[in-house]
């Protein structure tokens, strides 16, 4: 065999015809990227020509100048989400659903910002999610995960892990609650007694990652108090995310990104599997430790709803492995997307309330009256352990919630158009195939048409006898049989931290004292004329962290 070597190596191509090949395949690629560009230019060019709504379009740079000099009056950082309601602001003749060329930075967009629009793309063609969803979800949920599940799959899923989201279920829940936000109490009351700057996003996403593991595998991460692997991997993963479309080379194809996904990847898959086993061993049928009580985890009640699903004659003593890799993706899921949404959330609502401070004493009053005298956190507990239906007695705090969640959405949702799904607006048929369709909360929830003072902090606009608002003009969690299934346990939780938190301890943001210092005080730190705009770290996030300081409030309250 050795003597044919000579042989084989007469057909290896030569180094001059190796680089004619690469110089080929290069030049077919750049051919093929300029071939792309100039067709959707020409095709946006022929929409805008046929009165299609669109900002004005260039035929050359499609809308890419439009928003270079929008973002040249924002903040380098902002958050994505903000741009469309620029774009609304600058153009306000502009229909609410308009097309929006980005390409090479993005594909092609249909900007949805209005819920007649917003009803059609999420109820009536039921548009499924963006493919790039799917490619950033992957590394974070390291398989098939709620967000990106499509059809029956989705279906079955969902499903299984409905009976964990339900209200009422939730309830029994709230005791586990009030321990972890008992502890974030503690770092308050630590931090009040430094007296320094923290950052209270970070804080309280400590509590949410705390929150979110106990109702779902009903076991304390602790993460509060200690460094955590898992919660160290989740964190650096979401720094490792991408959607493929930055601006900078370097960042986009970072040669690093693959390498630390699959690390982040693997601690993860390996903390969360070895939790379920141990669960598993003194929860499930076969066990011979009857003594062991029945947990109340969201997994625990998954994993019956689908054994009822796909019953086996003799019980298994290790966890179906099907079930498994589902569950470790949608732990992974419910991590990710629910401490987002919480953290930022109670972030912005406590700097909006040392903003207001008339708002403030409101919710404290409401507090007082409901709940009784404040005396200290554990009485409190107590309390809300053997009462957690009062949570529901208090319209006042919701309402407070709701109208952070208003201002400043975490998130939006992102569809696939298809052939033949138009969209009808302002007596239009918007064709949606080859599209993103983007439906822009940030722009629905600032829109004067469906909201009044839309930039103000009206917590009233929520109670009655004030007007309802438009259906559909507010969608924190989106709406539609695809909403998020962990809506109800977000507003949950954030409701014991408010309750917990106001009467102890005054909580007031500092962004002017952080940017004086920073050198940040000039209008390009500002959006809408606020400090704290939301900036893109997974989701939507405070800003710098919400820098804060934290005090001890005074009697009387």
């Amino acid at each position: 065999m050795s003597s044919d070597i000579p042989f084989l190596l007469l057909y290896l191509p030569s180094w001059r015809l190796c680089v004619q090949s690469c110089v080929v395949l290069i030049s077919v690629k750049i051919l093929s990227f300029f071939f792309k560009i100039y067709t959707i230019r020409r095709r946006f060019q022929r929409m805008q020509k046929d009165g299609l709504p669109m900002p004005p379009h260039h035929p050359i740079l499609g809308h890419l100048k439009l928003i270079a000099e929008i973002t040249t009056n924002l903040p380098p950082d902002i958050h994505p989400h903000i741009l469309p309601h620029q774009i609304s602001l600058l153009f306000p003749d502009l229909p609410p659903v308009f097309y929006l060329d980005t390409y090479p930075f993005g594909p092609p967009l249909l900007i949805v910002a209005s819920p007649e629009a917003a009803h059609q793309v999420t109820h009536v063609h039921s548009l499924p999610k963006f493919h790039t969803l799917k490619e950033f979800m992957r590394p974070m949920t390291g398989g098939e995960d709620l967000v990106t599940m499509e059809g029956s799959e989705w279906k079955t899923w969902r499903g299984v892990f409905n009976p964990g989201f339900a209200g009422g279920y939730l309830m029994t829940l709230v005791p586990g609650m009030v321990r972890d936000v008992g502890v974030l109490c503690e770092v308050l009351g630590e931090e009040a007694k430094k007296g320094g700057v923290v950052r209270l996003d970070e804080v309280v996403m400590r509590c949410g990652f705390d929150v979110i593991w106990r109702v779902v595998v009903d076991t304390n991460l602790n993460s509060q108090r200690t460094t955590n692997p898992f919660i160290k991997a989740l964190r650096s993963q979401t720094r490792w995310l991408s959607f493929g479309n930055e601006a900078n080379l370097f960042e986009r194809y970072h040669p690093l990104r693959p390498i630390m996904q699959w690390w982040n990847n693997r601690r993860m898959h390996q903390y969360i599997s070895h939790e379920l086993d141990t669960r598993y061993q003194t929860q499930n049928p076969s066990s011979k430790n009857v003594n062991t009580p029945r947990s109340k985890s969201i997994i625990d009640l998954a994993l019956t709803s689908y054994t009822t699903l796909h019953p086996k004659s003799n019980p298994s003593k290790t966890i179906d492995p099907k079930f498994k890799a589902l569950a470790i993706a949608q732990i992974r899921t419910f991590l990710f997307a629910g401490h987002d949404t919480t953290s930022s959330t109670i972030s912005y609502t406590f700097h909006l309330l040392s903003q207001h401070p008339h708002t403030l004493s409101l919710l404290i009053s409401e507090h007082n009256n409901i709940l009784g005298p404040y005396h200290d956190t554990k009485t409190l507990s107590s309390l809300l352990s053997s009462n957690p239906h009062i949570l529901n007695e208090l319209p006042y705090t919701t309402a407070i919630i709701k109208e952070s969640l208003r201002l400043h959405p975490p998130a939006s949702t992102t569809r696939a158009g298809l052939p033949g799904a138009s969209l009808s607006s302002c007596g239009q048929q918007l064709p949606t195939d080859t599209f993103l369709v983007w439906i822009t909360s940030y722009s629905l929830h600032r829109s004067p048409t469906y909201w009044d003072s839309p930039n103000q902090f009206m917590p009233e606009r929520w109670l009655s006898p004030h007007p309802v608002p438009v259906k559909g003009a507010f969608r924190p969690f989106e709406e539609g049989k695809r909403n998020c299934i962990g809506q109800e346990l977000a507003m949950l939780e954030m409701k014991v931290v408010l309750v917990m938190v106001v009467r102890g301890w005054v909580v007031r943001s500092v962004y002017e004292e952080v940017d004086g210092k920073e050198g940040g005080q000039e209008e390009g730190k500002m959006v809408a004329g606020e400090r704290a705009y939301q900036v893109l770290r997974g989701g939507a996030r405070p800003r710098g962290g919400m820098p804060c300081r934290v005090e001890v409030r005074g009697e009387g309250v």
